[in-house]
């Protein structure tokens, strides 16, 4: 039986396990932070228990990773200890959580997306008043490396876009990878959000993320599951599809999360996530769970 590292969270970990074991792949859970890990300087002792890495003998047995670890330092470590080759590995990882560099390399492929502006503080103040000139109130202001909607949020005109520019500043410190860049968006309204899961090049199922009637008369509008909003499983028509196919072959990435808008008249990919959360089988592909044994398969036959 093949042997599946994860350092996912426990609730993608708990939904993949079983199905997975069906298909012949043991699924092993490596905890990669908020703990104490041994780098170097001889072997375990019969005493390291609990929150302390145990040695070597921890990270053996695994013949592949599912994704690397999203704290990188960790990651390195946790790497380094398994040797084994990751479905989604360290480059993957990095270039999808880099929102900026993935619209980038997705617009010039010639992909729809969201009218978007990097901004690389420290700047100027008239830096951001330069910038947000060619956009329409309302804008979308998000930090450029962070994930679960931390940060993203609205301005109605110039001085509350400074506003969010100042509290971004002052407090967010993009723990991630010490980036402390943010995007200026359009924000598209009324755009129903989907995110659709792409295994191995081809479209493997998708939801709709939606909010509550109580939620949308509260004024909300960040439709991140994280946040409240419902994952709702749904059928995505074939251009959505093809979208989403197209952003995976674009970027490289064998397993991806592919965030879409779609209004009444355009259809956008917003972000990718290359750890994305598997949702219950239910709101994917009848075939998800072979695809996905496949591809993690097939990455283990690469080392």
């Amino acid at each position: 039986m093949l042997r599946l590292a994860m350092t996912t969270d426990a609730e993608t970990f708990e939904r993949v396990r079983e199905p997975l074991a069906d298909r012949d792949i043991e699924v092993g859970h490596v905890r990669a932070k908020e703990r104490s890990l041994r780098v170097s300087g001889g072997e375990s002792s019969a005493g390291d228990t609990g929150d302390v890495a145990a040695g070597p003998e921890e990270f053996a047995g695994f013949d592949v990773g599912l994704v690397y670890p999203t704290r990188l330092m960790e990651g390195a470590v946790v790497d380094e200890r398994l040797g084994v080759p990751w479905v989604n590995g360290r480059d993957a990882v990095v270039a999808s959580r880099n929102k900026a560099g993935v619209l980038a390399r997705l617009s010039a492929a010639g992909l729809p997306t969201p009218k978007t502006t990097l901004v690389s503080n420290p700047v100027d103040e008239s830096v951001v008043v330069d910038a947000a000139e060619e956009f329409s109130y309302p804008v979308v202001v998000k930090p450029n490396s962070a994930t679960r909607g931390v940060g993203v949020a609205t301005a109605t005109d110039l001085d509350s876009l400074l506003g969010v520019v100042d509290y971004l500043n002052l407090i967010h410190d993009y723990r991630a990878t010490g980036d402390k860049s943010f995007l200026i968006q359009e924000y598209l309204p009324d755009a129903r959000d989907y995110r659709a899961m792409v295994v191995d090049g081809a479209s493997a199922g998708a939801v709709e993320r939606v909010l509550d009637d109580d939620a949308l008369a509260a004024g909300r509008w960040k439709h991140n599951v994280h946040r409240g909003a419902t994952a709702e499983g749904i059928a995505l028509d074939p251009e959505a599809r093809d979208l989403a196919e197209r952003a995976a072959e674009t970027l490289g990435i064998d397993y991806l999360g592919v965030d879409l808008l779609a209004t009444d008249d355009r259809l956008v990919v917003n972000e990718t996530n290359a750890r994305p959360t598997v949702d219950a089988a239910t709101k994917y592909a009848d075939d998800f769970y072979d695809r996905f044994a496949a591809l993690i398969r097939r990455t283990a036959e690469t080392a």
